[in-house]
């Protein structure tokens, strides 16, 4: 059991978000190198499986990579088998009905808990960001800080569904609605957000009382396994959650199809989401329920500059939200459409900062950009930039960066057409296509023409043409006059609209309603 002490559940402030950690102090960065330098230590250890309680090893490895330097092993996970998968859903079914006995209290003080253990150990965490997910110091510590804002912020939020809810009250009855937990869940996070987003449904789940097996990416298994051990140390039942590390193919589609899984949360590809989606609506032999898809599965979004606004602090705003991680964020701006009016102004404006940016190891604090995140990614990006040079005019970029790693170039295609593939799909990746609007109505035409609807901006001084995004910009989070990344937790509940996903609303007051269902009852007293 952790030594660090959870403030007491009944003492509880109101949420406040997580303060990021200034790496312009020098203490502050001899701190971080001091993290780095005992985290590179500890490359290549090898992990076992968690399997309801039980570490496990098998003959099947899996070798991690630092993405800025591939010959660097963070770490060799062994790879879960089938009969894990199913030993880990039955497992969690069998313990589901004493954790959802434990008291809302007990399961709140537990993650309070885990959330004073990561700030704690909060620029261990940004290491291994660094060097397994290819994050920059400031991408890095932003993650972890996501992280401890999600356990803050559900635990207030589960202990508010703890009390019954007020009804109407009948002449003669006491009515009451009472939330309860769904039971076994399977937990699939993605890669860019290792640790705040697994985080984020795992706790989501666990406080709301159900039970958990997370196949984290196969990108990112060290942060994961590091992640179950706070999970334990802050007194999490070893019962309550299975590590399984393995492949869709061998373990994905089993465990979403186990007739014993109740729910599955996923973030990731729309393709991979699409299929949890029609492997999980179709019932299994002695299932008794319909299982519920909460899904995050990406965007294309789009930032929209109009002609009424300061040009300098837009093209800032699109170079962030398009080039920070690497691109490599749901909520990244892939699309930027202008207006005619402005367009040659701000495109040469936006090349002159596109120049300004680094690219290099991310354990290097100057460097703006790392890789990305395999090179299976960097490939499938580099294709995606031949086909723009096609499609466009190339303004910055376009080829790989120097060096060892997964590096690629942040990359402005100009002169875009609407029905350009890198107009339309999502690359994942530091490329920006460029688009000419002949006015603000046609902007949101463009901006509207995705199948994704995940985050989106405008850059606009009008407040009529403010009025009119709010009502017709078609995305899950909208952001006026600034950047379409960055969405906190408490203040932004992130989800989005049509292809990207179910619209759950992370990090908002109706999340951990996903992981419940309510009960009416209604009770005769004279």
């Amino acid at each position: 059991m952790s030594s660090v002490v959870a403030e007491p559940v009944h003492a509880l402030p109101a949420f406040t978000n997580e303060p990021v950690t200034d790496f312009t102090q020098p203490a502050n960065r001899a701190a971080m190198e001091k993290a780095l330098a005992a985290v590179h230590s500890e490359l290549g250890r090898e992990y076992e499986l968690l399997v309801a309680g039980r570490r496990e090893k098998t003959a099947d490895k899996l070798k991690s990579l630092n993405p800025s330097r591939p010959s660097d092993v963070v770490g060799v996970h062994s790879k879960a088998t089938a009969s894990m998968a199913k030993e880990a859903v039955e497992a969690a079914y069998a313990y589901f009905p004493e954790w959802s006995r434990t008291s809302a209290e007990e399961r709140v003080e537990k993650l309070l808990r885990v959330a004073s253990i990561f700030r704690k150990r909060k620029l261990e965490f940004d290491a291994w960001l660094v060097f397994e997910a290819g994050k920059t110091w400031p991408e890095a510590d932003a993650d972890v800080s996501e992280a401890i804002d999600f356990c803050e912020y559900y635990a207030r939020q589960m202990l508010r569904l703890a009390k019954p809810e007020t009804l109407v009250q009948m002449p003669g009855e006491k009515d009451e609605l009472k939330y309860l937990p769904l039971g076994v869940g399977v937990i699939i996070p993605p890669w860019n957000f290792p640790l705040a987003i697994m985080v984020g449904m795992t706790t989501a789940a666990l406080v709301a009382g159900n039970t958990v097996v997370i196949k984290p990416s196969s990108d990112t298994p060290t942060i994961a396994a590091k992640f179950a051990d706070v999970l334990l140390e802050g007194g999490f039942p070893a019962k309550s959650f299975s590590l399984l590390v393995g492949s869709g193919a061998v373990i994905g589609d089993l465990l979403v199809e186990h007739p014993k899984t109740r729910f599955i949360a996923f973030t990731g590809s729309r393709d991979v989401g699409l299929r949890i989606n029609e492997l999980a609506a179709k019932p299994q032999k002695g299932q008794v329920w319909i299982k519920r898809v909460v899904a995050e599965m990406g965007g294309k979004d789009a930032i929209v500059v109009d002609r009424e606004t300061d040009v300098d602090a837009a093209v800032k705003g699109v170079t962030a939200s398009a080039f920070g991680y690497q691109g490599q964020k749901c909520s990244a701006c892939s699309r930027v459409i202008i207006d005619a009016s402005i367009y040659d102004q701000f495109v040469e404006k936006l090349k002159a900062e596109v120049a300004k940016l680094t690219v290099g190891p991310s354990d290097q604090p100057d460097n703006f950009m790392g890789p990305v995140i395999n090179d299976g990614a960097r490939r499938t990006i580099l294709d995606y930039i031949e086909t723009g040079k096609k499609e466009g005019r190339l303004v910055a970029g376009g080829a790989p960066a120097a060096g060892d790693g997964y590096f690629v170039q942040p990359t402005v295609i100009a002169d875009i057409d609407a029905k350009a593939r890198i107009f339309q799909e999502e690359i994942f990746g530091p490329v920006l296509a460029v688009t000419k609007a002949r006015d603000f109505d046609h902007a949101l035409e463009l901006a509207n023409d995705s199948e994704y609807g995940l985050t989106g901006a405008v850059y606009s001084n009008n407040p009529d043409k403010i009025r009119k995004a709010r009502d017709q910009f078609f995305v899950g989070n909208l952001y006026i006059n600034r950047k379409c990344t960055g969405a906190m937790v408490g203040a932004h509940p992130f989800g989005g609209f049509n292809m990207s996903g179910t619209d759950s609303k992370a990090g908002g007051p109706d999340y951990l309603l996903q992981f419940t269902q309510a009960k009416s009852i209604a009770e005769k007293i004279s």
